[in-house]
């Protein structure tokens, strides 16, 4: 396929990316910028001496170190931590703009009890006392009745101190399941645990690469450590690295690459498989690595070699096969390649396939656990605390579908960092699956799509009000910092770790029994050791026995096949969901960097750097090819209906050569129901357009977008 005006685009949408995707030293960073904006509700900063409190950022995953600048107590900027190993004084869109999370309407006070219909926004206001004394009598009647498993929790992730707390909590009371939200790190583990037999993280060494091979993976569009990958990216490019970015969508990843591949949506698993294919024909691979530390090789061989030949990829790609077999001579030929996967921001899941795929050219190249490459970081308990914290036995999307289909009967339902009637796919299932839950508790600071459509809010100090571990897991060395009180609570908020001490305890024995502790902080500073002086006074650790032992266990071998018997079963391609003649395109999701897809929404800051190209008033615009519009008679800026099986929305039109005919893209983070004007009302919700698509060789949500149609309305 080719593009035209390709030049400009890039220059356009690089440029863009290298100005909001630096350490933000733009006009907008000043402190008299952020805050005299028509916003009444935004202090207006005292005069008086100013001071400065180290923290970390938990708004993402990405762990980055933050420095708040206070005026008389009062916090009015937050910026980078320079020197701190993760972000090194940069920060994102989303970090800069925490204060308006901190002071903005959006925060919910003090307890609330619902007393009107679910999401009619009618509350009642109730003491911390009352609130637990009734979740714990809700519990305690469960657990007498023997329906323990009855009880189940939603989490933002599964790392740190707080999501050990909650399971502990599951496995004292007698329930196993503490669920995390989905993202690609389902993906790794999984074909880290197929292939290897280990418990493990895949982490990528982009940084000290030479050539990297990117399969969708938004690098500078918030993909991992958000912040830390934008720096790896300059040093990278800097140093005469390549970088290959292989997408239906010119994305600022793209853009910034030098090179741009368009591929078909959902084959980039049989790109990988075409590129090893040349490889093993070749014999360019590193032999001494394959023979010491992989096997079923030759299975693996003689599979892509019978079903994924140089001329069957090209037809199931669209990318030719000169372009194939030159990707595969590059790749093969650097000193340290890394492929990577994981689309966009990395917050779906993927198959198993497509990971284990992009997997086996790191082996074959021999550039796994080494400098420059993939290391398979190891799930180690960085803190230490008596008995033992089960791990996760159910998936989010497995759990949402057996409540609605009443394969599995959930009574209580606890929601934690996680904003699951917004972020799910298929959200009209998911709200159909949570109406049949009699009792929700949500633990979130802020009035978000789940949490106006609880029984009862236990709302959780934001970040810059509390103490919390930030384990940032997506380095080869992962980093450990310390989110520290910035300011005093603002309001009648705890931190949910101490809620569930006190639910425990108030629970009595035997769930007590597993709890001595009478604060969070007391427990996180025990949970720490000889670490916590370390951490406390510096703010971060650099947790080093990680990456030894992500070294030590590279003789287990890399498994080709992830047993699989029949490999066939692993590479199986997913049929997207929609009927050809009714929905004659794809509809894709896209990710950016100024728009949060996660459990906080964009706060007004964020919103106000959102470009009109993707949304305009209350409008969202979707990317069309022009060729595509010109067939379906639409202009730049026309109404449109874009429908799916799951559903439709309006939107506009926006013409953009950087995506291939066909297809029409669609942001994430957009469509909110709820918190404040600024953001609720603003554009669609793409998970309202878009199902689940189960992998069969994972059980995985595999869905990369779905069948559509468009309109001109």
């Amino acid at each position: 396929m080719k593009i035209g005006r390709r030049s400009f685009l890039s220059l356009g949408i690089g440029g863009i990316a290298g100005i909001m995707l630096s350490p933000l030293p733009w006009k907008l960073m000043d402190d008299s910028a952020i805050w005299t904006q028509a916003w009444p509700w935004t202090p207006v900063p005292p005069k008086g001496e100013a001071t400065y409190v180290n923290s970390a950022c938990t708004l993402c995953p990405g762990g980055c170190g933050i420095s708040v600048r206070k005026i008389n107590g009062r916090a009015v900027k937050i910026e980078g931590i320079e020197g701190h190993p993760v972000n090194d004084g940069g920060i994102c869109v989303l970090g800069l703009s925490g204060l308006q999370l901190l002071y903005g309407p959006t925060r919910i006070r003090f307890p609330f009890k619902r007393v009107g219909e679910r999401g009619a926004g009618k509350w009642s206001e109730i003491s911390w006392e009352e609130a637990i004394s009734e979740v714990a009598q809700k519990l305690g009647d469960l657990r007498k009745n023997g329906q323990s498993e009855s009880v189940a929790c939603l989490s933002g992730n599964d790392k740190g101190t707080v999501p050990a707390l909650f399971k502990r909590f599951f496995s004292a009371y007698g329930s196993s399941n503490f669920m995390r939200i989905p993202s690609v790190s389902d993906s790794y583990e999984l074909a880290v645990l197929r292939s290897s037999g280990q418990k493990a993280q895949l982490a990528f060494d982009i940084e000290n690469s030479d050539f990297i091979l990117s399969f969708g993976s938004g690098i500078i569009e918030g993909w991992g450590s958000p912040v830390h990958m934008i720096r790896a990216n300059s040093i990278v490019r800097k140093a005469g690295g390549k970088i290959i970015q292989i997408e239906p969508r010119l994305s600022n990843t793209a853009a910034k690459s030098d090179k741009w591949i368009p591929i078909n949506p959902g084959t980039e698993y049989a790109l990988a498989l075409g590129i090893a294919n040349v490889i093993i024909l070749k014999s360019l691979f590193n032999k001494n690595f394959v023979d010491s530390n992989t096997s079923e090789f030759n299975k693996f061989a003689a599979f892509v070699k019978s079903v994924y030949s140089i001329d069957n990829v090209e037809k199931i790609t669209g990318i030719k096969k000169e372009t194939i077999e030159a990707l595969a001579l590059e790749f093969a030929g650097a000193a340290k390649p890394v492929a990577v996967c994981g689309r966009g921001q990395g917050k779906v899941q993927g198959s198993l396939g497509e990971v284990m795929a992009v997997q086996a050219l790191n082996a074959l190249v021999g550039n796994i656990n080494k400098k420059g490459g993939v290391f398979t970081v190891s799930d180690h308990r960085y803190f230490t605390l008596p008995g033992s914290v089960p791990d996760a036995t159910k998936l989010a999307n497995h759990f949402t579908d057996e409540v609605k289909s009443g394969k599995y009967t959930a009574a209580v339902l606890f929601v934690y960092e996680s904003n699951p009637l917004y972020s799910l796919s298929d959200s009209k299932s998911v709200r159909e699956a949570f109406a049949k839950i009699p009792f929700i508790v949500s633990f979130s600071s802020f009035m978000d799509e789940t949490a106006t459509n609880s029984d009862l809010i236990l709302p959780n100090h934001v970040y810059l009000e509390r103490y919390e571990d930030v384990y940032a897991a997506s380095l080869p060395i992962p980093v450990i910092s310390l989110s520290s009180p910035v300011v005093s609570p603002q309001f009648d908020t705890k931190h949910a770790g101490d809620v569930i001490l006190k639910i425990a305890k108030k629970m009595g024995s035997p769930v007590a029994d597993s709890f001595a502790w009478n604060s969070y902080d007391s427990y996180l500073e025990e949970a720490f050791g000889d670490n916590w002086k370390v951490l406390s006074e510096q703010g971060f650790l650099e947790d080093r026995t990680v990456a030894l032992a992500a070294l030590i266990t590279a003789s287990k071998k890399f498994d080709f096949t992830a047993g699989f018997t029949d490999i066939k079963s692993l590479y199986t391609p997913l049929v997207t969901e929609g009927d050809p003649d009714k929905y004659p395109l794809f509809l894709i999701p896209y990710d950016s960097m100024r728009i949060a897809s996660g459990y906080i929404g964009d706060p007004p800051f964020a919103v106000k750097t959102v470009e009109d190209t993707v949304l305009k008033g209350n409008d969202i615009l979707v990317e069309v090819n022009p060729v595509t519009a010109k067939a379906l008679g639409l202009l730049e800026g026309n109404s449109a209906i874009v429908e799916t099986a799951r559903g439709k929305a309006k939107v506009k039109i926006h013409l953009f050569e950087g995506i291939m005919p066909g297809l029409v893209a669609m942001p994430r983070g957009l469509g909110h129901s709820a918190y404040d004007n600024y953001l609720a009302g603003k554009g669609v919700n793409i998970n309202e357009l878009i199902g689940s698509l189960e992998d069969p060789a994972s059980g995985l949500d595999a869905a990369w977008g779905i069948r559509a149609a468009l309109i001109k309305a």
